[in-house]
């Protein structure tokens, strides 16, 4: 089984060393692709200097949906590794934890959940595991699902949904020591609010699609016709 791991990133250049040395050191996957969402700062610059990594540099901000689906576009692999571009505590190990399932066919998808990182980011992930941003799955499990790219932040509980709806198995996985800064944290209370806002607003209009296991079609279409600059 080919495994790429792909790391939307929007302004990250600070953050994602961090996620890129643990993703290089994980003897299990075969690619590693970073989406620089549009970024404003040197984030793509950062990502394609790194050694084994693959960058992709979005000129106008898709959302993560659209990120995912650019970095889905640039590999061929059977199973997907999503992580956050903002980690901190990210090692091997938890790479291996995460896959493990998936490799082994005992789940479609593996959604990872923190614990043991710090109390806000570990409560946000008790009230609403779904919506992590680390997973394993199934190539044909993403692609199946529709409207990714236009799901932007709303794409895990699209993803989520889709699951259940399909009846796909889903197993949590517990990834102790990792956490990743708070909105108003990274942009100042403000500006942090305001991005949380837009936040759950992508995920309420994600829980709003009535049909997200019916329409599999418009994703392969997306995917076929999205381009990205490599």
């Amino acid at each position: 089984m080919h495994i790429a791991a792909i790391v939307p990133a929007y302004n990250e250049a600070t953050r994602l060393p961090g996620v890129l040395a643990p993703l290089v050191k994980a003897t299990e996957l075969d690619e590693i692709i970073v989406v620089s969402d549009g970024s404003q700062d040197d984030t793509y610059e950062v990502a394609v200097q790194h050694p084994g990594v693959q960058a992709i540099r979005l000129d106008k901000n898709r959302g993560k949906g659209g990120a995912l689906l650019a970095g889905v576009q640039a590999t061929k692999a059977d199973i997907l590794l999503f992580i956050d571009a903002d980690l901190s505590g990210l090692t091997a190990g938890h790479v291996s934890k995460l896959v493990d399932p998936v490799v082994r066919d005992e789940a479609d998808m593996a959604v990872g959940v923190f614990r043991g990182g710090r109390f806000l980011t570990d409560l946000a992930q008790i009230i609403a595991p779904q919506i992590s941003g680390q997973r394993c799955l199934y190539r044909d499990v993403f692609l199946r699902a529709s409207q990714v790219a236009q799901m932007r932040f709303g794409i895990e509980i699209g993803l989520y949904r889709f699951a259940v709806a399909e009846g796909l198995r889903i197993q949590s996985v517990v990834l102790t020591g990792i956490t990743h800064p708070m909105k108003e944290e990274k942009l100042g209370v403000w500006r942090g609010a305001c991005a949380r806002a837009m936040m759950y607003s992508d995920i309420g209009r994600a829980l709003l699609v009535p049909t997200l296991h019916r329409q599999g079609m418009r994703a392969w279409n997306l995917l076929r016709n999205h381009s990205v600059d490599r």
